[in-house]
């Protein structure tokens, strides 16, 4: 159970001091620094077998953390959420090996979405909550397809998913019109698709962030109303791998992803006419499983993988300059992470356990919140 909302419940009524004092010599190492100063806080969502793999991460309205994973013990596919007090996960499909490559997102009524692989039939596979019952049907079974799944949801709740399709070595595309799923294939030059990350802008319209398995570069595809274009990003060295695509208030792609030549995390954006390629991180041997949200003012938050380390790192954008921080270094951790920013623009992070194979959990806040959750934060933030 989360400290803070334990905490909160604790303190209702006429036991708030004895709660708070309480509370505060339970904690084995007490967190230091200035009250307006920001903390990661870390915790396991599910330790039951080797589960983790494969995480996605959405926020639902309250700001409750909602993520889809691989349970690598049973090879099922499973959903946890935090309820406000507790998580509670369950499994969402377990016939035949499922679960590999999930996408989550949330509906308007805050239910959950996931794409995923089957590995025993080689489909694509779309699972929802309608309220009651988890609902799984397959989308594309047409060779062996449904890696490296991207899902967004549009205005009206209808699906859209990009994936890679091994049986032919393409990017492909699969939307949900209302009454039928209709796949098509966005880029067939070569060996591309993994990585895939989707977005769609203001009109509805798909954008894609993939790698370029024959030439090794970063690739976008965009769907202009009437074809698709493509085009390479960034070509320097073996370049291209872990994409995430986000997309700005003028529907202009940002997108972060992992160099394999300088072993660093990028960062491209399209400026309007060109597009503008830097590195955020060249620590190590970092980037990999990274995850990227844009601000409200379009600012660029990236969540990763330091494989030099094997810890959890994050980095965002200042404005002027990129500040990275390590986010949880105990054991090996970070792998398959997906990030969100709730409502204030505080990240928060699902990631694996590598060293526990279990599934947990990071958010940021502020160490005021972390010690006197039950009062209003009238501390001014740094």
């Amino acid at each position: 159970m989360k400290t803070g909302r334990l905490l909160f419940s604790l303190v209702v009524g006429l036991g708030v001091a004895a709660a708070w004092m309480g509370m505060l010599s339970a904690r084995a190492a007490p967190l230091e620094g200035p009250l307006n100063g920001p903390v990661w806080i870390t915790e396991t969502v599910d330790s039951a077998g080797y589960v983790g793999y494969y995480s996605s991460l959405a926020l639902d309205a309250s700001g409750y953390a909602h993520i889809s994973y691989l349970d690598n013990s049973s090879y099922d596919l499973k959903y946890a959420h935090w309820t406000g007090s507790t998580w509670i996960s369950q499994t969402v499909d377990s016939t035949g090996d499922v679960g590999y490559f999930t996408s989550l997102a949330l509906d308007g009524d805050g239910h959950a979405h996931i794409s995923y692989h089957d590995d025993s039939n080689d489909t694509l596979k779309y699972a929802h909550w309608d309220g009651s019952a988890w609902i799984s049907e397959t989308v594309d079974s047409t060779g062996d397809v449904g890696f490296y799944t991207s899902l967004v949801l549009d205005g009206d709740g209808c699906a859209h998913i990009s994936y890679y399709d091994l049986a032919n070595a393409d990017l492909k595309y699969a939307h949900w019109d209302g009454s039928t799923w209709i796949s098509e294939t966005v880029d067939s030059t070569g060996n591309v698709g993994y990585f895939s990350s989707l977005a769609l802008d203001a009109a509805g319209n798909p954008h894609i962030s993939y790698l370029d398995n024959s030439s090794f570069d970063l690739k976008y595809a965009h769907w202009d109303g009437s074809t698709w274009i493509s085009q390479t990003v960034d070509s320097a060295g073996i370049t291209g791998y872990f994409t995430s695509l986000a997309l700005d208030a003028a529907g202009r792609p940002h997108i972060s992803y992992h160099d394999d030549s300088g072993d660093e995390l990028k960062y491209a954006h399209w400026d309007g006419s060109v597009w503008i390629s830097e590195t955020v991180d060249s620590t190590g041997d970092v980037g990999w499983y990274n995850s990227l949200r844009l601000d409200r003012d379009g600012h660029a938050h990236i969540s990763y993988y330091d494989g030099s380390k094997g810890d959890l790192k994050y980095a965002h954008w200042t404005g002027s300059d990129w500040i990275s921080q390590t986010v949880d270094s105990a054991g090996d951790v970070g792998f398959y992470n997906s990030l969100a920013l709730n409502a204030s623009g505080e990240p928060h992070i699902s990631y694996y356990d590598l060293a526990n194979a279990d599934l947990k959990y990071a958010r940021r806040m502020t160490l005021y919140q972390y010690y006197y959750p039950w009062i209003p934060n009238t501390v001014a933030a740094p």
